[in-house]
């Protein structure tokens, strides 16, 4: 019987190695698996590369990853956002590395490591300092940067309901960069808010299938919409 749920954050994390790259969904506060980022603080890795779309803000989730020092570069498109005060201090202080990728161009990098692209071409950021040392080319008469797919070892999704299968949904804003994190890693962690019987949920109402998911653990939080 396939039952891809695991009974603690600890659990669901099992096996993570320092050096990792972690993908995180998420948009913002919104939809971000913020208590499986802390429990990776719990677990002790380090050296890790976090791919997010920003730097984090406060002090829970990616910020206090980001102040317990475990992270030693970061991808992301918005690293300075209203109280991401953590990160701006380790990289005023060379504390920490940065790439910075355009939103768009980040969501088809992890997209094409899901569906097996290698590279692609796109106009974005073309004739900028972020196309700097990356190979272009001229198509049509326009000039386009070549972009390779973003994969990573483990993906930390957030999901609204799961079922034992780790088939997801998603709720409003919060499904943003989930489904394509989960495509892109070799080992995919969800925190459900919800479970769902097995054959339960809306075959339409799936974004991630189970293929996708490796290990679930429910987390509770407000009540289930029907």
């Amino acid at each position: 019987m396939i039952d891809k749920f695991v009974n603690s954050v600890a659990s669901a994390l099992a096996g993570i190695q320092d050096g990792s790259t972690i993908l995180l969904g998420g948009f913002g506060a919104v939809g971000q698996a913020n208590q499986l980022i802390e429990g990776l603080v719990e677990a002790g890795v380090r050296d890790l590369t976090v791919v997010a779309n920003n730097a984090g803000f406060g002090t829970a989730g990616l910020a206090h990853l980001l102040r317990a020092g475990r992270v030693r570069r970061l991808i992301c498109s918005f690293p300075r956002i209203p109280g991401s005060t953590v990160f701006e201090t380790l990289y005023r202080d060379g504390k920490i590395e940065l790439e910075l990728v355009p939103q768009g161009t980040l969501a088809e990098r992890m997209r094409a490591a899901g569906a097996g692209i290698p590279a692609f071409y796109t106009a974005t950021s073309a004739g900028t300092l972020l196309a700097e040392g990356k190979e272009s080319r001229e198509i049509n008469g326009r000039t386009y940067v070549l972009e390779h797919a973003l994969h990573g070892d483990v993906a930390l999704v957030e999901a609204w309901r799961a079922d034992r299968w780790g088939n997801l949904t998603y709720r409003a804003s919060g499904r943003n960069f989930n489904p394509v994190v989960a495509m892109a890693a070799r080992l995919t962690i969800v925190q459900t808010q919800h479970v769902a019987e097995l054959g339960t949920l809306d075959p339409e109402s799936i974004a991630t299938p189970g293929i996708y998911v490796n290990r679930v653990v429910h987390l509770p939080h407000g009540d289930p919409v029907l």
